[in-house]
């Protein structure tokens, strides 16, 4: 059975990480958070760090960045990178959200590479940092209605992008950038696949960058593909567009992310409740785990109904992780996990500045701004409404055409 505990061998880890988001993230959270699309040069020096504790992990494709394991399935229960990736992550976001997702090396595009690359292209774009461009003005949460095109140019044998990409995280700061295009629009779902494109690429034009609610230290990036020329090996996967694979092949990126995601949104909802705990405290409302709720103060009955929310959505998020680790599909878990964890990270966050009053209001203190940088951990990866539909769908056994 799954251990609540955090394993032995990843202790170290944690401690490491959260040492990192203390002494090097929380102090520079507010600069960065002010001075949108800085780049944060204090990130330069930790990227050997968290090279080095993926390395002491097994993880070798960097915090965002799991490749599935094939070997497990044997009955044995294991613990490996998924997890450790999780749990580094919770505490690097304890830290701040916007900063790790400016990490160099840290994209999510990292996730896409490790979910489908073949060996060849990992050892070729290994160590690069890579973004994912999958928005479009036209696609949103429904990856299936994407517009951007691949078109195969038989003379040179390279591929034809064209088309657009909006709200790329980290995409003018990256290497590399993970495009989802479709070889056939005729053919639907079927036919999309990812491509790596260099970030240098001149078909690959920057039309803006946003600005934004939160994780303002993270920048993200508008894209036009203009006849965007990109080797034949950069399609990841297959060719072939195969009709009754359908999306199976690209929401298996997905299935590595959103446990990702929804382990920044645990990060992000924990910092918020450690503070509220110590504002409660220093206002006299202690906390009593051993009495009922009810016969608490009104605070602190609130500030436990938003913790156990906060506890279901971690222990979902583990779960979702420790499958991926033991080879046991997850596309299920994974999208309860993120809906879980994304809507509790919002509510837990407002509900802790609700609770600190002016201090939770002020920018004085960060509890503000982890509430801003909250609801993108509930839209990105698949917004709520989406996660709902695909959960649904699981439950009942229904296609999408069926259940929409």
């Amino acid at each position: 059975m799954i251990n609540l505990e955090i394993p032995n061998k990843f202790k170290p880890l944690v401690n490491q990480a959260h040492e990192v988001a203390d002494n090097v993230l929380r102090p520079i959270s507010r600069k960065y958070d002010v001075a949108e699309h800085s780049y944060p040069k204090e990130l330069d020096m930790l990227a050997s760090i968290i090279d080095g504790m993926n390395d002491g992990s097994d993880s070798g494709t960097g915090a965002t960045g799991v490749r599935r394991s094939s070997d497990a399935g044997d009955g044995s229960n294991r613990n490996g990178t998924n997890m450790s990736t999780v749990l580094s992550i919770i505490e690097m976001c304890w830290g701040d959200v916007g900063l790790l997702l400016s990490m160099p090396r840290q994209g999510l595009g990292n996730s896409a590479i490790a979910s489908v690359a073949t060996e060849e292209q990992l050892e070729r774009y290994g160590g690069k940092w890579a973004a994912m461009a999958i928005t479009e003005p036209e696609a949103g949460s429904d990856s299936a209605a994407i517009r951007t095109t691949a078109e195969l140019d038989a003379e040179t044998g390279e591929y034809v992008l064209n088309g657009e990409k909006i709200f790329v995280t980290s995409g003018d700061r990256a290497d590399l950038i993970v495009v989802w295009a479709s070889l056939d629009r005729s053919k639907g779902r079927a036919a999309i696949k990812s491509f790596i494109v260099e970030r240098s690429n001149p078909g690959l034009i920057l039309d803006r960058l946003e600005h934004k609610l939160g994780i303002r230290a993270s920048d993200t990036a508008d894209f036009r593909l203009e006849n965007c020329r990109v080797p034949k090996e950069a399609l990841m996967g297959s060719p072939e567009i195969d009709v009754k694979q359908g999306f199976g092949g690209a929401m298996q990126t997905f299935d590595n992310t959103r446990p990702l995601v929804a382990a920044m949104a645990i990060g992000v909802g924990r910092a918020a409740l450690d503070e509220t705990r110590k504002r409660l405290a220093d206002a006299g409302a202690q906390i009593d785990y051993a009495t009922p709720a009810f016969s608490q103060h009104a605070a602190v009955a609130r500030f436990l109904e938003m913790e156990a929310d906060w506890e279901a959505a971690r222990l979902l998020t583990l779960q979702a992780a420790w499958m991926a680790d033991n080879g046991k599909p997850n596309s299920l878990q994974a999208s309860i996990a993120k809906a879980k964890a994304g809507r509790a990270c919002v509510e837990v966050t407002l509900g802790c500045v609700e609770l600190c009053g002016s201090v939770g209001y002020g920018e004085s203190e960060l509890l503000e701004k982890w509430a801003r940088d909250a609801k993108i951990l509930d839209i990105f990866e698949g917004t709520q409404q989406i996660q709902l539909l695909i959960i649904a769908r699981q439950l009942l056994g229904k296609s999408s055409a069926e259940l929409r």
